[in-house]
């Protein structure tokens, strides 16, 4: 399987703190990588330093074979990289399917303020992305109206319009009831399979982690301490009594 993603060796130190401390981890296509680990262990720092909001003080990142260690977001993106966020970033008081256009004339370079955003000659590709991720019905209610959960999943399919080859989820089912966050990850996931897309997640719910996730990287103090198939680390005492919290 070929490696979409390297990192190696990332180091960043905020003050006295160490937010990066040697962090690699090597991915291939289509994975689906967990990220876990306590608060602080540097599990978003991580995603911030791959895609470009953060820069390392040493180490790089390669992705599909090009170094973009200095590169910005916005060029980071374009190359084929996405990100949800844990608190989404949106277009509050526009709609839904906008948010979705305006992803899409970011993608095109296509944007103009003279263009009406339901009249892009594309918008039936980003009414079909929402029918994908479950979201077709509300696509014209404004963003502020929505509950969190469901502003969680207009912003990965925000990603999804960017069409990358890689994306990043920063607790994707975080906001999400627990009745729900099955059915969620199960449209996600079918959404990614049917782009070929493959996805790194930060996810504090274990439930979600071992029934997605094909590898898991378990984070402390800014590098992988563990890392395997759900089922072993899952089982690893030192998880289950520091991470899930359940003694051994």
């Amino acid at each position: 399987m070929s490696v979409i993603l390297e990192a190696s060796d990332l180091n960043l130190r905020f003050g006295g703190v160490q937010a990066a401390n040697g962090a690699s981890l090597k991915v291939s296509a289509n994975e689906r990588i967990a990220i876990i680990g306590p608060n602080g262990a540097g599990k978003t720092t991580f995603i911030n330093l791959c895609t470009g909001y953060l820069k390392p003080q040493s180490g790089r990142v390669v992705f599909a074979g090009q170094d973009i260690t200095a590169l910005s977001p916005r060029a980071i993106t374009r190359l084929g990289i996405g990100r949800s966020f844990q608190i989404p970033q949106l277009f509050l008081d526009n709609t839904v399917i906008d948010n979705l256009l305006l992803a899409l004339s970011a993608r095109e370079g296509s944007w103009s303020p003279f263009l009406v955003m339901e009249r892009h000659p594309k918008a039936g590709e980003m009414w079909e992305l929402l029918e994908m991720v479950g979201l077709k019905a509300i696509g014209g209610r404004i963003v502020r109206e929505l509950p969190e959960g469901m502003r969680k999943l207009v912003d990965i399919a925000v990603a999804l319009a960017l069409e990358p080859k890689l994306i990043f989820m920063d607790e994707p089912t975080s906001g999400v009831s627990s009745t729900e966050k099955f059915e969620v990850m199960d449209t996600l996931t079918r959404a990614l399979d049917a782009r070929a897309t493959t996805a790194i997640f930060v996810e504090h719910d274990m439930d979600v982690v071992a029934r997605y996730a094909s590898r898991v990287a378990v984070w402390s103090g800014g590098r992988i301490a563990l890392e395997g198939s759900p089922e072993e680390i899952l089982n690893h005492p030192e998880v289950r009594e520091a991470v899930i919290g359940v003694g051994v």
